[in-house]
């Protein structure tokens, strides 16, 4: 592999599926909480005190959080939270996170499965700072796969 370089975290997509398609609803400038760990269960053994067996029990996901410049109120992904939150219309989507390389084909692909908006913050608002007001969206969900 001469000449590999790892790809770069600044390139990527986010899409929604079961949403109307938007443009801007794909941009986000960050995501976290791509990650997976088992809950373990410590078991004693009977006789043995030198030390306790750890096992795995299920996995566990963190929420997922997706950040951007704030949107006009056209974006389908804000309109999906705010029916979750002031209508309490839960609809699960499915994410699909891309890692893209320098001719915007996919390297990665992480399949978010389930997700629902846990909560939506937006930084804040000062009138001292001259910054982009973001919003913050964290989601719930069942589980990842990788492709």
């Amino acid at each position: 592999m001469a000449g590999y370089y790892p790809p770069v975290g600044f390139h990527f997509k986010v899409e929604f599926t079961g949403l109307d398609k938007n443009d801007n609803d794909t941009r986000f400038q960050a995501v976290t909480g791509l990650a997976v760990e088992y809950e373990t269960e410590t078991v004693k053994e009977g006789g043995e005190n030198r030390f306790e067996h750890t096992l795995p029990v299920r996995t566990k996901y963190p929420d997922l959080t997706l950040k951007r410049g704030m949107l006009h109120l056209d974006s389908k992904i804000f309109e999906w939270c705010m029916k979750a939150f002031q209508d309490r219309e839960f609809k699960l989507s499915d994410v699909i996170i891309t890692l893209l390389n320098e001719e915007h084909e996919p390297i990665r692909t992480w399949n978010i499965v389930g997700a629902w908006p846990k909560k939506w913050t937006i930084t804040e608002l000062n009138a001292e700072n001259s910054s982009v007001v973001v919003e913050s969206l964290d989601l719930r969900y069942q589980y990842f796969t990788i492709s």
